[in-house]
This record gives structure tokens, C-alpha cells and sequence, in this order.
């Protein structure tokens, strides 16, 4: 056979065996073993940090331990006694209308920032970077404490709503005002979802303002029929995390109000509740149990936000009709 047919046959051998694809690596004894030490940080975090104590505390949840003494069975007696604990019903109180109040305005703040920065102008990276900046420290000891000095009576705050006529008498010390004095603290860190909105802002086709336009839609028009249906998927993002955040808001609640929720019970959150009943009052049994409720309060209003999204929120390629 001479050499010039030989060539052909080796180049289609070589062909035939591309279009077979890559030859399977065989699988060598300690392949497994590797990936597995490598993973046991993380699984030996889980177990011992997370899934260990979960277990225990949901264990504890069934008893009257107080730190001191073993453990003693008491069923359901733990879950049964919250109904009748009027502050256990006033932290779910302050806690829930925190969540109704917070995440809104928080939200609403975020898209609005996220929008003014959307546009080109000088000094954006300066903005940016300024806005997002609380987000970082926000939730700091110190900026609590600035917070409520800032707010007691007649501090700046007071001072400047003075001036205009309004006297409130100082936000930190009046019942009526000490929870919005949070929220307000709570928008102030605005950062983390301000990103979020202008990396979806970023996604919006320009194509769909401009059509907009050309049939005379005008700003609020395209803001309700293009912006908010486009960045639905972001929307419904941050509006999980951040509810889900504002559950477990502790920090700066117990630097204003201390352990009792002062003033009047105002700022009893339903962590800080949690946390003197364990670490104040030695109910380890009964803080075990308000820990499982409010994982499965926070539980069911997440599984509530998946239901309710199927109707507002849009992802690319949706044929609209999903029920």
C-alpha cells in the first residue's frame, strides 16, 4: 500500500476518534478520598457548629433546662406557655410590625438610590461607594450608640424638628417614636440591596425605554411597565433577604432598648426577648423553643413570598401563563 493512501486512512481513524469524544480518566482508588479531606472543613463545620446544636437546641425545646440542673422532659409545656406570655406576644408584636415597616422603606430607599446612580454623571464611583458604606458598619455597636444619642431628647435630631415646629421630645425615650428610630437606622444601611437593584438596572434593555418613548409613555409609564417587571427576580431577592434579616434584628435593638425593650416594651424584638429568657432568666428550655418558632415563622413567610411571586415576578423566557 503506498504512502499516499496510508495517510487518508490515518486521518479518518483520527476524525472517527474525535467524534467518539474525550476517552473517560479511569477512576484511581484515592480519587474519592481526596475530594472528601478536602470537604472536611466544611463538613465537620456544619456538624459541629450548625447541625449539632440545631439538634440539641430542638431537643432542649421539649425541656426545663436552666444550665444548671440535667435536663427534664416536659413535651409541649415550652410552646404551650407562649401563647399565654404577654411578652412573648408583645416581642411578636414589635417584631412583626418592624418587618412590615423596615423592609418596605428599606427597599423602596434602595430602588430609588439605585436608580439616581444608574445614569452616567461625575464623581459616580464616589456616590456608590458613599451610599454603600453604612451597609458595612451599620450594624456595629458604636453606630447603635451614635444612633441613640442622636435621637435622645434634645439631641440633633430633636434640635432640627424643633425648629420646624415639631417636638417629639426625643425619639430614643418615646414609645411612639423608638421603633421608627430603627427603621430609620435599618434604611440607613441601604447599601447591600442598593447593588443589587443597579446590577438588574444594568440588565434592562435600553431598546425598551427607547420604544417607550417613541409611543409616548412617559417617566412613571416606563417605571411601572418596563422597570419593575424587568428587575421582578431582584426585586423578589432582596425583598427575601431582607425580610428574613429584619426577623433577626438584635444589635442595635438591645443598644437602644436594652434587654426589656425600653422604652415601654417598644423595642422588645423578639430576638432580644430570645436572648433574656436564655441568658438572663437560665430558661434554656423555653429561649430552645422560641428559637423553633421563629425559624418556623420565618419559614412560613418565606414559603408565603415563593407563592405570592408566581404572580409578579417575571424571569426571561416566561410564557406568562404559570398558575
Amino acid at each position: 500500500m503506498s504512502r499516499a493512501t496510508i495517510a487518508p486512512e490515518r486521518e479518518s481513524r483520527e476524525v472517527a476518534a474525535g467524534q467518539a469524544g474525550p476517552a473517560k480518566r479511569t477512576r484511581l482508588p484515592g480519587d474519592g478520598l481526596a475530594g472528601y479531606l478536602f470537604l472536611s472543613p466544611w463538613i465537620i463545620g456544619i456538624v459541629l457548629l450548625t447541625l449539632g446544636p440545631m439538634v440539641t437546641s430542638l431537643y432542649l425545646s421539649f425541656t426545663d433546662y436552666d444550665l444548671f440542673n440535667s435536663p427534664n422532659w416536659v413535651g409541649l409545656e415550652n410552646y404551650q406557655r407562649m401563647f399565654t406570655d404577654a411578652r412573648w406576644l408583645r416581642s411578636v408584636q414589635v417584631t412583626a410590625l418592624y418587618v412590615l415597616l423596615a423592609v418596605p422603606i428599606k427597599l423602596a430607599a434602595a430602588l430609588g438610590v439605585a436608580i439616581l446612580l444608574n445614569g452616567k454623571r461625575a464623581g459616580q464611583g464616589f456616590y456608590r461607594a458613599a451610599f454603600y458604606g453604612p451597609s458595612l458598619i451599620g450594624g456595629s455597636v458604636g453606630v447603635a450608640i451614635v444612633w441613640k444619642m442622636m435621637f435622645s431628647d434634645d439631641s440633633v435630631v430633636d434640635q432640627l424638628l424643633l425648629r420646624v415646629g415639631v417636638d417629639t421630645g426625643g425619639w430614643a425615650g418615646n414609645p411612639d417614636f423608638s421603633l421608627m428610630m430603627l427603621v430609620l437606622l435599618a434604611t440607613w444601611q441601604l447599601g447591600a440591596p442598593m447593588v443589587i437593584f443597579l446590577a438588574g438596572l444594568k440588565q434592562v434593555p435600553r431598546e425598551l425605554y427607547e420604544a417607550a418613548e417613541v409611543d409616548g409613555a412617559g417617566r412613571a409609564r416606563r417605571f411601572w411597565s418596563i422597570t419593575l417587571p424587568m428587575i421582578s427576580p431582584v426585586l423578589f431577592f432582596n425583598l427575601l433577604l431582607e425580610t428574613i434579616n429584619a426577623f433577626q434584628v438584635f444589635t442595635s435593638a438591645y443598644v437602644v432598648g436594652g434587654p426589656n425593650g425600653q422604652p415601654a416594651g417598644s423595642t422588645l424584638f423578639y430576638t432580644i426577648y430570645l436572648f433574656d429568657r436564655g441568658f438572663g432568666d437560665y430558661r434554656m428550655g423555653y429561649a430552645s423553643a422560641m428559637a423553633w418558632m421563629l425559624l418556623l415563622g420565618v419559614g412560613l413567610v418565606t414559603v408565603f413570598l415563593f407563592r405570592t411571586a408566581r404572580g409578579w415576578v417575571f424571569y426571561s423566557g416566561d410564557s406568562g401563563d404559570r398558575k
